[in-house]
């Protein structure tokens, strides 16, 4: 079994995406402080798989993993970054692609609270799906949505994501289990 994935080299290149507002560009271990900032704040690590971060130690881990799963060619999470400006907004990706008996990838995404209800999301979403469907090939993207997290459901869902059922218990983080709702989108 290989260790990387069929686009392994595709990641590995340029996979600079863009929008009329946001450039997305692979996590690197300039983003930390930035992305630091974002993670220190409660609500919006609220509902994901990572307590609130206080030193940028925390975040720098998560960018390295980021692009380990990069390099294997199994995931590719990006900066969303203003083109304006050019601050970090938050990030978003792959993070699984599965290429074995299947091929799918698992979006997540995160935006700094201070751009939410500025529609990031409706204008990096269309992007990334078209990257997946198109340059990676993927026949089905899912995404895991913490119970509560009723703007993650509501965004995939105007992205034409179906809700696929419940979870229950699947995940384990913040001293508790958390159901997982699972969305899927076909391409």
């Amino acid at each position: 079994m290989s260790t990387s994935g069929p686009y392994a080299s595709i990641l590995a290149g340029e996979v600079t995406l863009t929008t009329p507002r946001f450039q997305l560009k692979p996590l690197l271990p300039a983003d930390g402080p930035e992305l630091l900032e974002e993670f220190s704040d409660t609500e919006v690590v609220r509902f994901m798989d990572i307590e609130r971060h206080t030193d940028v130690a925390e975040t720098l881990a998560v960018i390295e993993w980021t692009q380990n799963i990069r390099a294997a060619g199994t995931g590719v999470r990006w900066a969303i970054r203003a083109r304006e400006g050019g601050g970090l907004v938050g990030t978003c990706g792959f993070n699984t692609l599965v290429w074995e008996r299947g091929c799918r990838g698992e979006i997540g995404y995160d935006v700094a609270r201070r751009f939410w209800g500025a529609r990031v999301m409706d204008e990096v979403m269309p992007v990334v799906l078209g990257f997946g469907f198109l340059t990676l090939g993927l026949r089905r993207v899912e995404a895991m949505v913490t119970e509560g997290n009723h703007w993650s459901c509501a965004l995939l869902e105007r992205h034409g994501f179906i809700r696929e059922g419940v979870l229950r218990d699947h995940a384990y983080w913040k001293d508790e289990f958390w159901d997982q709702l699972l969305y899927a989108k076909l391409g």
